[in-house]
Protein backbone atom coordinates (compact mmCIF):
# COMPACT_ATOMS: atom_id res chain seq x y z
CA UNK A 1 0.00 0.00 0.00
CA UNK A 2 2.80 2.65 1.20
CA UNK A 3 4.24 1.65 -2.70
CA UNK A 4 1.58 2.58 -4.35
CA UNK A 5 0.93 5.72 -1.96
CA UNK A 6 4.00 7.16 -2.82
CA UNK A 7 3.88 6.04 -6.42
CA UNK A 8 0.57 7.88 -6.80
CA UNK A 9 2.25 11.05 -5.36
CA UNK A 10 4.86 10.51 -8.44
CA UNK A 11 2.42 10.24 -10.81
CA UNK A 12 0.61 13.85 -9.58
CA UNK A 13 3.77 15.56 -9.05
CA UNK A 14 4.59 14.47 -12.85
CA UNK A 15 1.12 15.87 -14.03
CA UNK A 16 1.50 19.20 -12.63
CA UNK A 17 4.37 20.01 -15.29
CA UNK A 18 3.05 17.78 -18.09
CA UNK A 19 1.42 19.11 -21.54
CA UNK A 20 -2.09 18.33 -22.01
CA UNK A 21 -3.48 15.93 -23.13
CA UNK A 22 -0.55 13.64 -21.30
CA UNK A 23 -1.53 10.61 -23.69
CA UNK A 24 -3.39 10.31 -26.37
CA UNK A 25 -3.93 6.68 -28.23
CA UNK A 26 -4.21 6.33 -32.04
CA UNK A 27 -7.82 6.68 -32.28
CA UNK A 28 -7.26 10.10 -30.63
CA UNK A 29 -9.04 9.41 -27.00
CA UNK A 30 -7.07 11.26 -24.28
CA UNK A 31 -6.03 11.06 -20.57
CA UNK A 32 -6.31 14.67 -19.12
CA UNK A 33 -5.22 15.59 -16.35
CA UNK A 34 -5.66 19.48 -17.61
CA UNK A 35 -6.96 21.98 -19.92
CA UNK A 36 -5.69 25.73 -21.13
CA UNK A 37 -8.05 27.46 -21.49
CA UNK A 38 -8.41 31.59 -21.63
CA UNK A 39 -11.85 31.92 -19.58
CA UNK A 40 -10.18 30.69 -15.83
CA UNK A 41 -12.07 27.67 -16.22
CA UNK A 42 -11.33 25.16 -13.32
CA UNK A 43 -12.99 21.82 -12.31
CA UNK A 44 -13.46 20.48 -8.94
CA UNK A 45 -13.43 16.63 -8.71
CA UNK A 46 -14.73 14.19 -5.94
CA UNK A 47 -13.59 10.82 -5.63
CA UNK A 48 -15.27 8.11 -3.91
CA UNK A 49 -18.57 8.57 -2.96
CA UNK A 50 -21.38 9.48 -2.34
CA UNK A 51 -20.96 9.63 1.70
CA UNK A 52 -24.82 10.21 3.64
CA UNK A 53 -22.68 12.75 5.80
CA UNK A 54 -20.12 14.17 3.52
CA UNK A 55 -21.43 14.89 0.07
CA UNK A 56 -24.66 16.94 1.19
CA UNK A 57 -22.41 19.02 3.19
CA UNK A 58 -20.30 19.45 0.36
CA UNK A 59 -23.44 19.97 -2.15
CA UNK A 60 -24.43 22.62 0.30
CA UNK A 61 -21.20 24.32 -0.07
CA UNK A 62 -20.95 23.89 -3.85
CA UNK A 63 -24.62 25.52 -3.91
CA UNK A 64 -23.67 28.29 -1.59
CA UNK A 65 -20.77 29.55 -4.29
CA UNK A 66 -22.58 28.61 -7.45
CA UNK A 67 -19.98 26.39 -7.93
CA UNK A 68 -20.30 23.15 -10.54
CA UNK A 69 -18.20 20.04 -9.93
CA UNK A 70 -17.69 16.52 -10.61
CA UNK A 71 -18.29 13.27 -9.10
CA UNK A 72 -16.26 10.53 -9.93
CA UNK A 73 -18.53 7.52 -8.19
CA UNK A 74 -17.77 4.27 -6.79
CA UNK A 75 -20.44 1.69 -8.17
CA UNK A 76 -20.95 0.12 -5.12
CA UNK A 77 -21.42 3.65 -2.76
CA UNK A 78 -24.07 4.18 -5.77
CA UNK A 79 -25.85 1.54 -4.88
CA UNK A 80 -26.22 2.10 -1.07
CA UNK A 81 -27.03 6.15 -1.48
CA UNK A 82 -29.05 6.17 -4.63
CA UNK A 83 -31.00 9.64 -3.21
CA UNK A 84 -27.90 11.65 -3.14
CA UNK A 85 -26.98 10.93 -7.11
CA UNK A 86 -29.96 12.20 -7.14
CA UNK A 87 -28.80 15.60 -5.81
CA UNK A 88 -25.75 15.12 -7.74
CA UNK A 89 -27.29 16.04 -11.08
CA UNK A 90 -30.45 17.76 -10.11
CA UNK A 91 -28.00 20.43 -8.51
CA UNK A 92 -26.00 20.69 -12.35
CA UNK A 93 -23.23 18.64 -11.32
CA UNK A 94 -21.88 15.77 -13.28
CA UNK A 95 -21.16 12.07 -12.37
CA UNK A 96 -17.82 10.01 -13.49
CA UNK A 97 -17.20 6.47 -12.95
CA UNK A 98 -14.65 5.52 -10.39
CA UNK A 99 -14.98 1.78 -10.82
CA UNK A 100 -17.63 -1.02 -8.71
CA UNK A 101 -14.98 -1.28 -6.11
CA UNK A 102 -12.40 1.63 -6.54
CA UNK A 103 -10.17 -1.30 -8.01
CA UNK A 104 -6.71 -0.57 -8.75
CA UNK A 105 -6.74 -1.00 -12.40
CA UNK A 106 -3.39 -1.00 -13.14
CA UNK A 107 -2.31 -4.69 -11.57
CA UNK A 108 -5.90 -6.00 -12.13
CA UNK A 109 -6.52 -8.36 -15.51
CA UNK A 110 -7.83 -6.85 -18.73
CA UNK A 111 -11.20 -8.59 -18.37
CA UNK A 112 -11.66 -7.32 -15.02
CA UNK A 113 -10.71 -3.28 -16.06
CA UNK A 114 -13.34 -3.56 -18.18
CA UNK A 115 -16.03 -5.71 -15.65
CA UNK A 116 -15.24 -2.75 -13.00
CA UNK A 117 -16.07 -0.06 -15.48
CA UNK A 118 -19.25 -1.62 -16.65
CA UNK A 119 -20.22 -2.13 -13.58
CA UNK A 120 -19.80 0.89 -12.27
CA UNK A 121 -21.74 2.68 -15.53
CA UNK A 122 -24.70 -0.07 -15.15
CA UNK A 123 -25.38 0.86 -11.81
CA UNK A 124 -24.77 4.70 -12.22
CA UNK A 125 -27.28 3.74 -15.76
CA UNK A 126 -29.78 2.02 -13.56
CA UNK A 127 -29.94 4.69 -11.03
CA UNK A 128 -30.20 7.70 -13.10
CA UNK A 129 -31.01 7.10 -17.02
CA UNK A 130 -27.26 8.93 -17.35
CA UNK A 131 -24.40 6.98 -18.83
CA UNK A 132 -21.13 8.32 -17.76
CA UNK A 133 -18.61 9.34 -20.16
CA UNK A 134 -15.61 9.77 -17.90
CA UNK A 135 -13.51 7.50 -16.25
CA UNK A 136 -11.07 8.34 -13.40
CA UNK A 137 -8.85 5.22 -12.47
CA UNK A 138 -8.58 5.21 -8.60
CA UNK A 139 -5.31 6.08 -7.69
CA UNK A 140 -4.77 7.61 -10.65
CA UNK A 141 -3.56 4.57 -11.94
CA UNK A 142 -4.13 3.42 -15.12
CA UNK A 143 -1.64 1.64 -18.03
CA UNK A 144 -1.99 0.99 -21.75
CA UNK A 145 -4.94 -1.70 -21.05
CA UNK A 146 -6.88 1.05 -19.22
CA UNK A 147 -6.21 2.84 -22.18
CA UNK A 148 -8.05 0.55 -24.57
CA UNK A 149 -10.96 -0.28 -22.41
CA UNK A 150 -11.43 3.36 -22.05
CA UNK A 151 -11.02 3.87 -25.73
CA UNK A 152 -13.27 0.73 -26.45
CA UNK A 153 -16.14 2.07 -23.75
CA UNK A 154 -16.17 5.34 -25.19
CA UNK A 155 -14.84 6.84 -21.57
CA UNK A 156 -11.98 9.89 -21.57
CA UNK A 157 -9.75 9.29 -18.75
CA UNK A 158 -9.47 12.24 -16.40
CA UNK A 159 -6.71 12.63 -13.86
CA UNK A 160 -5.55 15.81 -12.06
CA UNK A 161 -3.35 18.83 -11.59
CA UNK A 162 -3.85 19.10 -8.12
CA UNK A 163 -3.72 16.75 -5.75
CA UNK A 164 -5.08 18.25 -1.94
CA UNK A 165 -4.02 14.88 -0.49
CA UNK A 166 -7.18 15.32 1.37
CA UNK A 167 -7.82 11.58 2.67
CA UNK A 168 -3.97 12.20 4.48
CA UNK A 169 -6.31 14.19 6.74
CA UNK A 170 -4.57 17.23 6.54
CA UNK A 171 -5.17 20.82 7.99
CA UNK A 172 -7.91 22.67 6.15
CA UNK A 173 -5.23 25.37 6.03
CA UNK A 174 -2.64 22.99 4.45
CA UNK A 175 -5.38 22.21 1.40
CA UNK A 176 -5.94 25.68 1.28
CA UNK A 177 -2.06 26.67 0.89
CA UNK A 178 -1.60 23.94 -1.85
CA UNK A 179 -4.51 25.03 -3.74
CA UNK A 180 -4.29 29.20 -4.37
CA UNK A 181 -0.73 28.38 -4.84
CA UNK A 182 -0.55 26.37 -7.31
CA UNK A 183 -3.87 27.00 -9.60
CA UNK A 184 -3.91 28.27 -12.74
CA UNK A 185 -6.60 28.25 -15.37
CA UNK A 186 -7.24 24.95 -16.62
CA UNK A 187 -6.45 23.05 -13.46
CA UNK A 188 -8.24 19.69 -11.87
CA UNK A 189 -8.27 19.49 -8.88
CA UNK A 190 -8.72 16.73 -6.74
CA UNK A 191 -10.57 16.09 -3.24
CA UNK A 192 -13.11 13.62 -1.45
CA UNK A 193 -16.51 13.59 -0.63
CA UNK A 194 -15.71 10.06 1.04
CA UNK A 195 -12.82 9.71 3.14
CA UNK A 196 -11.85 6.59 6.27
CA UNK A 197 -10.40 7.02 9.15
CA UNK A 198 -11.88 9.86 10.76
CA UNK A 199 -13.93 13.45 9.54
CA UNK A 200 -12.61 15.14 6.94
CA UNK A 201 -10.53 18.57 6.24
CA UNK A 202 -12.51 18.90 2.82
CA UNK A 203 -15.59 20.88 3.83
CA UNK A 204 -13.79 23.19 5.90
CA UNK A 205 -11.18 23.47 2.84
CA UNK A 206 -13.66 24.20 0.71
CA UNK A 207 -15.70 27.46 2.43
CA UNK A 208 -12.29 29.56 1.78
CA UNK A 209 -11.30 27.85 -1.56
CA UNK A 210 -14.48 28.57 -3.31
CA UNK A 211 -14.68 32.03 -2.50
CA UNK A 212 -11.31 33.30 -2.57
CA UNK A 213 -10.58 31.89 -6.42
CA UNK A 214 -14.36 32.93 -7.50
CA UNK A 215 -12.78 36.38 -6.01
CA UNK A 216 -9.75 36.37 -8.42
CA UNK A 217 -11.71 35.34 -11.63
CA UNK A 218 -11.84 31.69 -11.81
CA UNK A 219 -15.00 29.73 -12.90
CA UNK A 220 -15.89 26.15 -11.51
CA UNK A 221 -16.99 23.99 -13.93
CA UNK A 222 -17.74 20.72 -14.62
CA UNK A 223 -14.63 18.46 -16.12
CA UNK A 224 -16.57 17.71 -19.82
CA UNK A 225 -17.15 21.56 -20.09
CA UNK A 226 -13.08 22.32 -19.37
CA UNK A 227 -12.02 19.86 -21.79
CA UNK A 228 -13.91 21.15 -24.09
CA UNK A 229 -13.68 24.61 -23.53
CA UNK A 230 -11.92 26.93 -25.57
Amino acid sequence: MRRILLFTCLITLLLRYASVPVFADEEGKSVYSSHENDKQKIAITFDDGPHPRYTPIILDILAQYGAHATFFIIGENAQRYPDLLARILKEGHEIGNHTYLHANLQTVRPDTVKQQILEAEETILELTDLRPKLLRPPGGLYNQYVCDAANALDYEVILWTIDTLDWSHPTPEEIIDKVESNIKSGDIILCHDFIGGGSTPTPDALRRILPDLLREGYEFVTVSELIHSK
